[in-house]
């Protein structure tokens, strides 16, 4: 007799069940559609049958012997690295200066600490680079979003050199 996995057993009901949710929530919503002919429940429904047909084929897997090509449960033996608690913790904080900064220093000033909180994380040491690298890579996508593509983002500490509320 066969032995199910029980995590495995357990995920792939669960991510089934949670397929169906999203079919009865996106049942509920309105499906007529205007112009375009499709309404609102069209995407949401495409998901949900992609996330029911993940599940049907997660637990076919699951009971019919385990998920085949299943990676090892040791790190080592997948050829992963030792998590890195510092690099981490650099990213991790670039992320909330970024944050912090976007509303009232702007995005490029944002985007700038970003940079040079993730370049550090990796491992990099060289932080006049990192800061102009990133001035330059920031401000090149922000006047991409606000010129090219007429995208208001916020300018913050820039606004006066950039005469007025944007460029």
């Amino acid at each position: 007799m066969r032995r199910f996995n029980v995590a495995e057993v357990s995920l792939s009901l669960g991510i089934l069940a949670l397929g169906f949710g999203v079919a009865v929530v996106t049942a509920t919503l309105p499906s007529e559609g205007g112009y375009s002919g499709i309404g609102p429940n069209f995407i949401p429904g495409v998901v949900g049958a992609g996330i029911v047909v993940l599940g049907l084929w997660l637990s076919f897997e699951a009971f019919s012997g385990g998920w085949r090509g299943a990676l090892p449960d040791d790190a080592r033996e997948r050829g992963e690295h030792a998590f890195h608690a510092a690099g981490f913790g650099w990213v991790t904080a670039g992320l909330f200066a970024h944050m912090a900064l976007i509303g009232w220093a702007g995005f490029v000033i944002a985007g700038v600490a970003l940079f040079a909180c993730v370049t550090r994380g990796f491992g990099s040491i060289r932080v006049a680079r990192d800061l102009a690298l990133g001035l330059v890579l920031s401000l090149g996508v922000f006047v991409f979003f606000v010129k090219l593509l007429n995208v208001n983002l916020p300018a913050g500490w820039l606004t006066p050199l950039l005469g007025g509320a944007g460029i």
